[in-house]
C-alpha cells in the first residue's frame, strides 16, 4: 500500500492483479485498485475532478481526466473517509499510475490539488 498526505487529505492505494484475457487477438492484463481518501483537515472538502497518468511498460503514457470518481463527487467532513474501487487494463504485466484529485475547500472556497502517489501495477507471475 502507498500513502501520501496533501494539505490534510490522505490518499491510500492498494492494488491487485485480476488476471489476463484476450480481446481483439491481443492479451490484456487487468488490474484493480482501491483508493481511500481521508480528510484529516479541519475543513469540509469535495472531490470534483481526477487526473490520471497511466504508464504501460510496452506502450505510451495514457492520460485520463474526468469528473469525480466512479460517477461520484464525494464530500468529506473532517475525520471522514471515502473508499472506492476501480481498475485499468494494460498490454503488459507491468505499469504504474499516478495523478491527482482537484478538490474544493468549503471554508475558503478555494480549489486545490491532492496528489495521488505513484502506485505500481505488476502481475505476480512476471516478478523474479
Amino acid at each position: 500500500m502507498v500513502t501520501q498526505i496533501t494539505r490534510g487529505i490522505k490518499i491510500s492505494v492498494l492494488t491487485s492483479f485480476e488476471g489476463t484475457y484476450f480481446k481483439n487477438y491481443k492479451i490484456h492484463f487487468a488490474f484493480s485498485y482501491e483508493i481511500t481518501i481521508e480528510n484529516h483537515s479541519k475543513d469540509s472538502v469535495q472531490l470534483n475532478t481526477r487526473h490520471w497518468e497511466i504508464l504501460d511498460s510496452l506502450n505510451d503514457l495514457e492520460v485520463v481526466d474526468g469528473e469525480g470518481v466512479i460517477g461520484k463527487k464525494p464530500v468529506l467532513k473532517p475525520g471522514e473517509k471515502h473508499t472506492y474501487n476501480s481498475g485499468c487494463l494494460l498490454s503488459s504485466p507491468f505499469g504504474a499510475m499516478s495523478g491527482y484529485f482537484n478538490m474544493i475547500n468549503f471554508t475558503t472556497t478555494k480549489t486545490f490539488k491532492v496528489i495521488v502517489p505513484t502506485f505500481k501495477l505488476s502481475a505476480p507471475f512476471a516478478l523474479n
